[in-house]
């Protein structure tokens, strides 16, 4: 998985979120192989598998064939599968007032879950021998995200998330504090 931390209006995603948007994170599936790159690998896997049918087949062993050919299908179906699912994405943003998820699918169905910002907790579920959960929510509702990501970069996701509600929740003003301001000079 790819994780892109932009810190601006960067998205070419029309936004109708209140306010400005302090933290936009979009979620990429890692995919190391191109669409080429997926085909060579799957004609290879269906040559390999057929020259061991082949082989097989010289052997006087012909009942193999059947399960080289379902071993052929099961991997190009498998690497199909893999290839599809690195199309999904995974939208973030938090707003001053809201947090917004957008997952969209393979096929392009979008799907959207919208939370206070005022109470949300972002909370890193740690399991034993796996990789971490990222959990954000409120009382009763909690969305899971980022679950494609590596442990790494869902303590990367989780600081970031948890460094812009700081930022919200605690503004900077330009005026002056007036405990820290200089006293009135005297006439």
């Amino acid at each position: 998985m790819r994780l892109d931390l932009l810190p601006d209006y960067t998205m070419a995603m029309p936004s109708d979120m209140p306010g400005p948007i302090l933290l936009e994170a979009l979620i990429v599936p890692h995919s190391s192989l191109s669409a080429a790159g997926r085909r060579w690998l799957m004609l290879a896997m269906v040559g390999l598998c057929s020259l061991i049918a082949l082989r097989f087949w010289f052997l006087g062993a012909w009942p193999i064939i059947g399960f080289c050919g379902l071993e052929g299908a099961a991997a190009v179906f498998l690497i199909y599968l893999n290839g599809r699912r690195a199309q999904g994405t995974e939208l973030v943003m938090l707003g001053t007032d809201t947090l917004r998820v957008v997952r969209t699918t393979p096929s392009g169905k979008r799907s959207e879950v919208t939370l206070s910002s005022a109470w949300l907790t972002v909370l890193l579920e740690e399991i034993d021998g796996r990789v971490p959960r990222l959990l954000l929510g409120l009382r009763e509702q909690w969305v899971e995200v980022g679950a494609a990501l590596g442990g790494a970069e869902k303590l990367d996701l989780a600081a970031a998330l948890k460094q812009a509600l700081y930022q919200a929740r605690n503004p900077v003003f330009d005026r002056p504090d007036p405990a820290t301001r200089p006293p009135a000079p005297s006439t």
